[in-house]
């Protein structure tokens, strides 16, 4: 098995501006959940909008970073981009070939190039399986090693994220939080894939540990060449990894932007209320900082919404909000506002 793999050195966003083409494509993804409500008699359809259209690109080497309240859709989001969910409608593109309409065994080739990291370290792994066997099995359902050789690569990926090769005949539960996840993210790399969705892969971890978690992703993308969808609610962590940042409410994508032109001036009223409720380690400025607190009622997602979603709770709404849905623009810096944005 080949590990030497190139490592990305150009800049992903910037090259995603200057017209390359992106290696992961998302275009007006919908998952929609079907449910019946009412009493026993007269029941009722209803639909949960979990994702509502959305679109975004991923370059080579990038990781964007992908931010919003629980619930708004972001964990969907990525199980729809691995087929884990089926999309309602709409498609995901990997270097322009659409995995729409693929049956499990064509999906093969695409899961080895697209893998996961999931939120929970220890719901994500089979506790009856060794670490040597977590990590192997990709390498025996791909057909990329077998026998030594696979011992040999599962020490080889233990090592690369920082695990003691002998430890590969222990359990998961012999195992703390932060190793456990250090193992999903070896079993992830097993095939070497191109791009990995994380699924708030820190969230779950004492904040000590969350660092080193971040710090390993981060030396992993620069030693590989690796892209990242990167799901957060830390929106301190989406700063300090994520090349671009996408705000995503009620299933919508709201804004999408270069890291620091987000954080610095944001466009989105919804954005900006995230911003506001970030900690600030320093009282002075903290005291000086002015909290955003929204009003009104929090939407439902098995509600349609014919205008923004968030006009009940926006305090620069206006009577256009209401009935139109605003576009999210094809640029740099986008946001989905009648208002902040020239639409």
């Amino acid at each position: 098995m080949n590990s030497n793999v190139a490592t990305q050195t150009n800049d992903a966003t910037e090259s995603n501006t200057n017209g390359g083409s992106p290696l992961l494509s998302v275009r007006d993804l919908k998952v929609h959940f079907p449910f019946h409500r009412g009493s026993l008699f007269s029941p009722e359809k209803g639909v949960i909008r979990a994702v509502d259209g959305i679109s975004f690109d991923i370059a080579k080497g990038e990781t964007l970073g992908l931010v919003g309240e629980s619930g708004c859709g972001k964990s969907t989001t990525a199980r729809a981009i691995i087929n884990l969910v089926r999309p309602t409608s709409g498609d995901v593109l990997l270097d322009g070939k659409s995995i729409a309409g693929m049956s499990d065994a064509s999906m093969l080739p695409y899961r080895r190039r697209v893998q996961m990291v999931f939120q929970d370290p220890f719901a994500s792994l089979n506790p009856r399986m060794t670490v040597g066997g977590i990590i192997g099995e990709p390498l025996v359902v791909h057909s990329l090693a077998r026998g030594r050789d696979r011992k040999l690569e599962v020490m080889r990926l233990m090592e690369l994220v920082g695990l003691n090769p002998r430890y590969l005949n222990r359990y998961p539960h012999e195992f703390s939080g932060g190793q456990r996840q250090r193992i999903g993210i070896a079993r992830a790399l097993a095939v070497e894939p191109e791009l990995i969705l994380c699924d708030e892969p820190v969230s779950a971890l004492d904040v000590s540990i969350q660092a080193q978690i971040i710090n390993l992703l981060m030396d992993l993308q620069q030693k590989l060449g690796l892209a990242y969808l990167f799901i957060a609610h830390d929106l301190a962590v989406v700063r300090h990894i994520a090349n671009r940042v996408g705000v995503m409410y009620l299933g919508r994508l709201v804004e999408l932007a270069k890291s620091e032109e987000l954080y610095v001036a944001p466009k989105h009223p919804y954005t900006e209320a995230l911003l506001s409720a970030v900690p600030v380690p320093d009282p002075e400025i903290a005291s000086s900082k002015s909290r955003i607190v929204l009003q009104g009622e929090v939407p439902s997602p098995d509600r349609f919404y014919p205008g923004c979603a968030f006009a009940d709770r926006c305090p620069v709404r206006v009577e256009r909000c209401d009935h139109d849905r605003p576009p999210l623009p094809a640029k740099s810096h986008a946001a989905a506002c009648w208002v902040r944005e020239d639409l």
